[in-house]
């Protein structure tokens, strides 16, 4: 039954916040007429939606199939190194451009994160917020363009590197050294400090990657 809510809502947004909320996992198939039937919209511009995702590398065709991208270990290598430089030069132009108010809420972002710690799902979802924090405090329309490219491709990954046992406490603890750093106006040490967090979470993910393929045999 469809949702006249999302009738008027674009399609290609739709299927976007559905791969990034997990109700479509690397490996699913998208099937145009269950998508225009879930969201309510008609099949048009589910069809455009599917091509745009395809070109973005975000679909993959197998056959006459359009399936959820995974991503490989070359391509996660590549994702992580535009991620790290691109991340580390919001945090430096964040230190330069934010403002008092847009510093307080990454401050109240790391407090309020604490409580989501045992709960590596909700601790992903706000990791993504205080990130996308730091992209709008850049003041730079530009970056955060390209900063929401990666992020969108960072939904391809079926697991959180949040996962990892301890990892969520360390985590915490390199977002208060990064907020630290803008707050100090402290343009290097927010780029180091955040690229260092970025490059700690590909260590972590390329790990559990190890341990996977260890227990898969």
């Amino acid at each position: 039954m469809t949702d006249p809510r999302h009738g008027q809502r674009d399609a290609y947004a739709l299927i976007l916040e559905a791969i990034d909320g997990g109700v479509y996992r690397p490996g699913d198939q998208l099937i145009e007429s269950e998508l225009a039937e879930r969201f309510g919209v008609s099949r048009t511009p589910v069809r455009e939606a599917l091509q745009r995702l395809e070109t973005q590398s975000m679909l993959s065709r197998v056959g006459r199939s359009l399936i959820v991208s995974s991503l490989d270990h070359n391509a996660l290598a590549e994702l992580y190194a535009v991620r790290t430089e691109l991340e580390g030069l919001a945090a430096r132009l964040a230190a330069q451009h934010a403002t008092a108010e847009e510093i307080s809420v990454l401050h109240d972002m790391v407090e309020d994160d604490r409580a989501l710690l045992g709960d590596p799902v909700a601790l992903s979802r706000a990791n993504r917020r205080f990130h996308k924090q730091i992209h709008l405090a850049s003041h730079n329309r530009f970056l955060v363009q390209q900063l929401d490219l990666v992020h969108r491709h960072m939904a391809l990954l079926a697991t959180t590197s949040l996962a990892a046992e301890g990892r969520g406490e360390r985590a915490l603890a390199e977002h208060e050294a990064i907020v630290g750093a803008i707050a100090a106006r402290d343009g290097q040490r927010a780029y180091e400090a955040l690229r260092a967090h970025i490059s700690k979470a590909y260590e972590t993910r390329l790990k559990q990657d190890a341990r996977a393929m260890a227990a898969r045999g």
